[in-house]
């Protein structure tokens, strides 16, 4: 039986091709579907959103971080597909004990080729994984570099603030996309009040539509009080879902370099 090891340096074991597989993680459920899994994926969470017909026809086993055992148990899985940071450790050493869990650690680009190749590599994938990450590839490399990189906070969460580290994947992609991170120097989330990000004195706020649910009413809000800031509602899923979505991140990012700096 082969033996695969994920990115927490655990090693499972698959006795097959997994012919049942359960992804607790939005942005890889998306990326077994591109990979042709569609008939093998039979339990998603309910925030596995994309693609559509996943979304209507799969088995949902409850949220990222409360995932419902029963429903688990039920489909009998030979593979489930979790993440490190999106998934809670006491609910994946359970599952672990019963099914093989493969567990992602990504933080950077490096990071999400390295989980689509093994994921290719488990499922009998490996061809259209290796398209996939040739395609995200040639995307970021001719993604331009704007000639001077604007201060930029990225703001996941309200009451309280909460904002992006040095050591997270949506600090990779919004260097990737040409801002400099004001919170480099930062470890994961920090929380930060409305008094700190004034004090950073940033060119760019950039506002998630993820988690937290960012609208035009808090770009409103904030521009009283950062009359100076040039302020945006920006799509999270191009920016933290580290999946097959990345072959559209570059694309995304060149219109939002456009569309802060005024170009056509």
């Amino acid at each position: 039986m082969p033996s695969f090891t994920d990115q927490i340096g655990r090693t499972i074991t698959v006795p097959a091709i997994p012919r049942r597989i359960i992804s607790v993680v939005p942005s890889q459920t998306e990326l077994l579907f591109d990979l042709g899994l569609t008939d093998q994926v039979v339990g998603i969470t309910k925030f596995c959103i994309h693609p559509a017909v996943c979304f209507q026809t799969k088995t949902r086993v409850g949220g990222t971080k409360e995932l419902k055992m029963d429903a688990i148990h039920q489909l009998q899985p030979d593979l489930i597909i979790a993440n490190k940071e999106e998934n809670v450790k006491e609910q994946i050493e359970e599952l672990a004990a019963h099914y093989p869990v493969w567990v992602s650690d990504v933080n950077n680009l490096a990071d999400a080729y390295n989980m689509i190749e093994h994921i290719g590599l488990i499922t009998d994938t490996q061809q259209a994984a290796g398209e996939i990450v040739s395609a995200i590839e040639k995307g970021f490399g001719q993604l331009p570099s704007p000639p001077k990189r604007p201060k930029a906070i990225y703001l996941i969460w309200k009451n309280p603030y909460m904002t992006i580290g040095g050591d997270t994947f949506i600090h990779a992609m919004l260097e990737a996309a040409g801002f400099k991170n004001c919170y480099a120097l930062e470890k994961r989330y920090p929380e930060i009040s409305l008094a700190e990000i004034r004090s950073q004195q940033p060119a760019i706020l950039l506002l998630s539509s993820e988690p937290f649910p960012f609208q035009q009413k808090h770009i409103t809000d904030l521009q009283k009080e950062l009359p100076d800031t040039k302020i945006l509602l920006v799509d999270g899923e191009m920016f933290s879902w580290y999946g097959s979505r990345l072959i559209k991140a570059p694309q995304y990012f060149q219109i939002l370099q456009k569309q802060i700096t005024g170009t056509n």
